[in-house]
């Protein structure tokens, strides 16, 4: 924890109880900025996060950087809402002047995309703009969206005629486009199940679809990293072929390296003004998933 001298933690004990959960609603309340909570694993994330919020008197922003849910080197992806929370959280945590965020020490490790991946790839979309409709298919396209017939869940888009229904990353429901001619005449949320208009918008904010790029340039070099990595007919395996074809594989995510010239820590999406609450039970939890990832790294 973070004392009022620079470069002096704070170190507190016998917090038994919820008295832990109650030392850090009063650790948050006093910061003015971003306060990150680094736990053992995603239970533990759940429970001080509930703790908390019951002691806060003035309810902090909460902000979701979820764990994938997998295992190193799984052979099948997260969840689509995994993803988009975890997208979602990329494309603000950086501006944010106060709130908190719960995770895991083994999330935090983990490398992500950089920051230019996620603005890149971000998109506004309001009332009354000029853009082709086909030009904006290309562009979903683009930022990994999967064109199917009906939309059900992120990362989806469908069109018929003029209405483009589309499920962006980070929302909480899809939202149907009805265009007049090259002009943005409507934009409505509506219930995927029911297919039933909800709400009347202004605008909406588009987020990439995947923490990876599929597009020419990405395939290119997920392609030669690959090839100088592993000393194996690249066409044997499948995460090779499929990304070849422009398909994103089961698994892929922990291929993610091999998508950039470099990769970052969530520290660099993180506000200066962030401050830090280590629990122990992190440090242990930490050697733990570094040896589990390289034991997976080792068998597969």
């Amino acid at each position: 924890i973070p004392a009022t001298i620079p470069g002096h933690p704070l170190h507190l004990g016998r917090l038994y109880g919820a008295s832990r959960s109650l030392m850090l609603a009063e650790q948050i309340a006093a910061h003015a900025g971003l306060s990150v909570i680094v736990c053992s694993d995603m239970a533990d994330a759940d429970q001080i996060e509930q703790e908390v919020l019951f002691f806060s008197h003035r309810k902090p922003k909460i902000f979701r950087f979820p764990d994938l849910e997998t295992l190193p080197y799984d052979q099948f992806s997260p969840h689509q809402d995994i993803i988009s929370e975890r997208i979602k959280c990329l494309a603000s945590i950086s501006s944010a002047t106060h709130g908190l965020l719960i995770l895991p020490v083994s999330t935090l490790l983990q490398k992500v995309a950089p920051p230019e991946f996620i603005y890149q790839r971000s998109l506004c979309l309001k009332i009354e703009d000029r853009i082709e409709p086909a030009d904006l298919r290309a562009k979903l396209t683009h930022y990994g969206y999967r064109a199917v017939s009906q939309v059900e869940e992120h990362g989806e888009f469908a069109t018929r005629g003029s209405i483009l229904d589309l499920f962006p990353m980070g929302s909480r429901t899809p939202f149907r486009i009805e265009f007049f001619d090259n002009e943005l005449e409507s934009i409505r949320s509506f219930d995927s199940e029911t297919q039933c208009s909800l709400e009347n918008l202004g605008e909406i904010d588009l987020l990439p679809a995947q923490e990876f790029p599929l597009d020419a340039e990405g395939i290119k070099i997920f392609r030669q990293n690959f090839r100088e990595r592993f000393d194996i007919d690249p066409n044997t395996c499948p995460v090779y072929t499929d990304v070849s074809q422009g398909m994103s594989s089961p698994g892929v995510e922990y291929y993610l390296p091999l998508f950039f010239d470099r990769l970052v820590s969530l520290f660099d999406y993180l506000p200066g003004t962030s401050q830090f609450l280590f629990d122990r039970s992190a440090f242990d939890s930490s050697a733990s998933f570094r040896q589990q990832v390289e034991q997976r790294y080792e068998a597969r």
